[in-house]
């Protein structure tokens, strides 16, 4: 090494990166930072979904009673609806679940667009769209149990 050329240190490069308009937070901490938010943000949706949604349906609460009967599909439909939505939110904390537990619930919030708008003419149509949203971008981050979880299911039918 010449005697006008001097090593790069680490304060040297992360000066560089803050002078490009990089990000001083490496990768590997943003990547931390990206699993964290999306945790927190199916943590979130699992508490919604077991507790806001499912809840009234399976205690049979007033609101979700008359809302099921003015649809025509009862105290079966809203028992039905409300076990789908339990089973959903419990599988959004389960890592072989996570991909394939936000792919049903996204499902189920698109029926739940579609009957928003032609029973109670699009009142709160808006609110399913809403959730489809972080489902999605959960179910595309998860994706790579979808492998494990079918590695899991031919494992168990070999088996019987």
């Amino acid at each position: 090494m010449s005697e006008t050329t001097a090593p790069v240190t680490a304060s040297a490069t992360t000066a560089l990166s803050a002078a490009s308009g990089a990000s001083a937070v490496p990768a590997a901490g943003r990547r931390r930072l990206g699993r964290i938010a999306l945790r927190t943000v199916q943590v979130l949706l699992a508490l919604f979904y077991g507790i806001a949604s499912a809840l009234p349906k399976l205690i049979a609460h007033p609101s979700a009673v008359e809302s099921f009967d003015r649809m025509g599909w009862g105290s079966a439909g809203m028992y039905t609806i409300g076990a789908l939505e339990l089973a959903g939110a419990v599988a959004l904390l389960l890592p072989v679940l996570q991909s394939v537990a936000a792919m049903a619930l996204s499902a189920l919030m698109v029926g739940a667009f579609v009957v928003q708008l032609t029973v109670f003419d699009g009142q709160y149509a808006a609110t399913p769209l809403i959730l489809v949203v972080p489902l999605a971008v959960i179910a595309w981050a998860r994706r790579a149990h979808n492998t494990e979880l079918l590695r899991l299911l031919s494992r168990a039918g070999r088996r019987s």
